[in-house]
Formats: structure tokens, C-alpha cells, sequence
């Protein structure tokens, strides 16, 4: 299969001349090993046990490979993490080594590898890197504070926007159609039941449970439900709900697979920080995850049918859907411009906003994201309070559709397809 040029290419290309040691992280099956072997002239791949027990019983091996040296799934030793620090305090050069991870360690390194080993996070393909349409609108130009001027077609459409939920980002999958993209996305969720949980050294004795306790999850995607919610909603038709002491460890393992990617609320420097609620939002890796975990298909997700535990939701399962799509994709353009994301959430909901993109100077471009083709000054209405509470601290205000056309509405506000988006 040919390679897929990621955005996360860019940044390697950019760093690994000037740094030792990059560790690349996220979730089963993005394409971390593909990105990585093609800057590796070494590859050790310690999911193969003859070469995980090679390395455990000789570390050495590994300062003595010929750089630049690809460690894979290095926490599946994770002393290796240690001997990568070592080297690099003995004057490694740069682009030395290149860590895959694709889960935390259970047992954590002695040394949490602070100013020596680097770590990019990698993401599923975001919507620019998928191929719909070449990206119109730079989330970095946006984030310069120059307003840029806006514009750009897209032909991506509300079912096409659906479409690239279900298909997912992760590479290897989407290529697939019908039932074979469904079986592996499935046997995707299946793995980590049976095996990843395994391997985190956590024995799951209700299998079902734990699937009821991922799907009420999925349904809670794009929303601040509380976590004791979330437990309620996994209770399953003969009246049995996980446990606090049960659901803590699904939720800490999850994330420690990169499994679960909850975007945090944003703390201001300003006043009004008083008024602002700050739990996190929940979102899977992939909206594709979410997708398959409620078993909704385009049918279902176009006409709005009701899928999985009863959650309560603003808008249908579409639109949460799609805003973790473009959530998604914000995260991996803003990681390139050194940006992050968050959301915003007045006490009470009475204010909202869907994401919140913070350059290292704390100064923010805020985004609403919306399933429809048009905006409305109510759709707005959030973005305008924001900038009557920021003043010069707000670079610039979005909305993220699905319609055809990219332009600044007269009162400044940038309205942008999700499609035609890029870093």
C-alpha cells in the first residue's frame, strides 16, 4: 500500500535533525511504524518476541545499532526507555532514535525522560489528510491573529461528512468498503476487550460490562456528562451497573491506550474563569470507534435514529459525531502549528464553545462547529460573547460546517467546511 503523507511528517522533519530522541504515541493502527521506517535505517520491533527477548537480555544492542534506530512498541520492555536516556545523556546525535508506543507502560520507567527523549503525539488521519480536497484555510494563518482572507469550494457533502465517520481514520481500514471495513473496525473493539486489557495486566471478568461501560462512552461522545453518568447509562437490561472501583480502571487503561482522547476545558487568564465549568468532553481516538461501538450505520446516522444507552445530547448523534471529527482534526493541525485544544463551557451551559485553540502566548482563536451548510447570527452568538470577554486576546473566530464555501462574514467571523480546513 503506498504511504500516506501525514502532517506529523512535517513535524518529524522539522525536529529529528536537532533532537536525539522522539517518541511517537497514540493508538493501535494511525500509522506510527509506517512513519517511523521511513526516517529508520535500524528497525527493532519488540512486538516480535525473539527480538523482545533479545533486547531484554542485551539492552546494549540497542546503542550499538546502526542510528537512525526505530525502537517499536517500546513499551513492551520498558527498560529500553532508561537506555535511551542514557544514551542521550552520553551525547547521542541528533535523530538518533525514534520510539512507537502504543500504550503507557505498566510498569513505568525509572526516569520520565524530561529533556531528553521528546514525545509527538500521533493521531487517525484528520480530515485534510484523507484526500477529499485540497485544504483552503491554514489553522496556523488563522492563529497569527492577521485575519486572514478567506475562501475556498468544497463538493464534500452532509453524507460525505457522515461517510468519513463511519470509514475512520485509521490507515489500513479506510481503504476497505461494506462489510469488510465493518468486521475490522469491529475486530478493532473485540482486540481491546480480549487482549490490550490483557496486556495492561487487567483481568476483565464481565467482558460485557466493560463493552456496556465503552458503549455508554460513545454515546456520551461531544458531551461533558458527568463520569457517574456515564456508570448509569452502562447498566445493561438485567439491572447490573459497574461499580466505581470496577469502571476507574477501564477509564485509566483506556486512556493509557490511547483509546479514550477527552479534550480538557479551558482555564483563562481572565476573571470570568470564575464562571467556567472545566470538565472534559469525551471522545474516542476515532469517531469511527464510537460509531461501530453503537452500531449505526449511514442509514441510521442520516435519519437520526436513536442508538445506544439513553444519553442526553444537544443536536442528534450525527452532529456529535461530526464535531468529534473536526475535533479530531483541529488537534492534529493545531499540534503542528504548537497550539492546543480545549472547549469552553459556562457554568449552566449558558455559554459554549467547541473548541478553543491556545497558542503558547495563551492568546486563542475560538471555533463553534456545526452540522449544517449554513450560519446563522444564533450560531454565533457564543463566538461574539467570547470576544466581548477576550478583547485582543481572541485572534480570531471560526465556524466549522458542512457546506460548500469558505468567506468571512461581514461581521469578521471566518465560516469554514470542515473539509477545506488544514494546518
Amino acid at each position: 500500500m503506498e504511504y500516506l503523507v501525514r502532517i506529523v511528517d512535517a513535524e518529524l522533519d522539522e525536529l529529528l535533525p536537532s533532537l536525539p530522541a522522539i517518541a511517537l504515541e497514540g493508538a493501535k493502527g494511525i500509522g506510527k511504524t509506517a512513519t517511523a521506517r521511513r526516517r529508520a535505517r535500524t528497525v527493532i520491533q519488540l512486538d516480535e518476541p525473539a527480538q523482545r527477548e533479545l533486547v531484554t537480555a542485551a539492552p546494549e544492542r540497542l546503542t550499538a545499532a546502526d542510528p537512525p534506530v526505530l525502537i517499536d512498541e517500546w513499551q513492551l520492555v520498558p527498560t529500553v526507555w532508561d537506555v535511551v536516556r542514557r544514551a542521550v545523556d552520553a551525547e547521542a546525535k541528533p535523530g538518533h532514535y525514534l520510539l512507537t508506543g502504543s500504550a503507557s507502560p505498566t510498569t513505568p520507567p525509572t526516569h520520565s525522560g524530561a529533556g531528553r527523549i521528546v514525545t509527538l503525539r500521533m493521531r487517525p488521519l484528520a480530515l485534510s489528510e484523507r484526500g477529499l480536497v485540497p485544504p483552503a484555510v491554514s489553522l496556523r494563518a488563522l492563529l497569527s491573529g492577521a485575519r486572514p482572507a478567506i475562501g475556498g469550494d468544497s463538493p464534500v457533502e452532509l453524507e460525505d461528512y457522515a461517510q468519513e465517520i463511519l470509514a475512520s481514520g485509521f490507515p489500513g481500514i479506510r481503504p476497505l468498503k461494506g462489510r469488510a471495513r465493518r468486521l475490522q473496525l469491529e475486530s478493532y473493539v473485540d482486540r481491546i476487550l480480549d487482549r490490550d486489557f490483557a496486556e495492561q495486566g487487567h483481568v476483565v471478568r464481565k467482558p460485557a460490562l466493560l463493552r456496556r461501560w465503552m458503549t455508554a462512552y460513545a454515546a456520551a461522545t461531544s458531551t461533558a456528562m458527568t463520569w457517574e453518568k456515564i456508570r448509569n447509562a452502562a447498566t445493561g437490561g438485567d439491572g447490573e451497573k459497574p461499580t466505581k472501583a470496577t469502571v476507574l480502571p477501564y477509564r485509566d487503561i483506556l486512556e493509557r491506550l490511547w483509546i479514550l482522547d477527552p479534550l480538557p476545558g479551558w482555564l483563562p487568564t481572565r476573571k470570568f474563569t470564575t464562571r467556567l465549568a472545566h470538565p472534559p468532553k469525551h471522545h474516542l481516538a476515532d469517531p469511527a470507534l464510537a460509531a461501530t461501538l453503537l452500531g449505526v450505520d449511514i442509514g441510521a446516522l442520516l435519519r437520526g435514529d436513536a442508538a445506544g444507552p439513553p444519553i442526553p445530547r444537544d443536536g442528534t448523534l450525527l452532529g456529535h459525531l461530526f464535531e468529534s471529527l473536526a475535533i479530531l482534526s483541529l488537534r492534529v493541525y493545531a499540534q503542528a502549528a504548537e497550539a492546543r485544544v480545549y472547549h469552553c463551557r459556562t457554568m449552566g451551559g449558558r455559554q459554549e464553545i467547541d473548541g478553543i485553540v491556545e497558542r503558547r502566548d495563551q492568546r486563542i482563536v475560538g471555533v463553534e462547529i456545526k452540522l449544517t451548510p449554513s450560519v446563522t447570527d444564533a450560531d454565533v452568538r457564543h463566538l461574539n460573547w467570547l470576544q466581548r470577554e477576550l478583547g485582543d486576546q481572541l485572534l480570531d473566530r471560526v465556524v466549522i460546517t458542512t457546506g460548500r464555501h469558505a468567506y468571512r462574514r461581514p461581521d469578521g467571523i471566518a465560516v469554514v467546511p470542515a473539509a477545506l480546513l488544514g494546518p
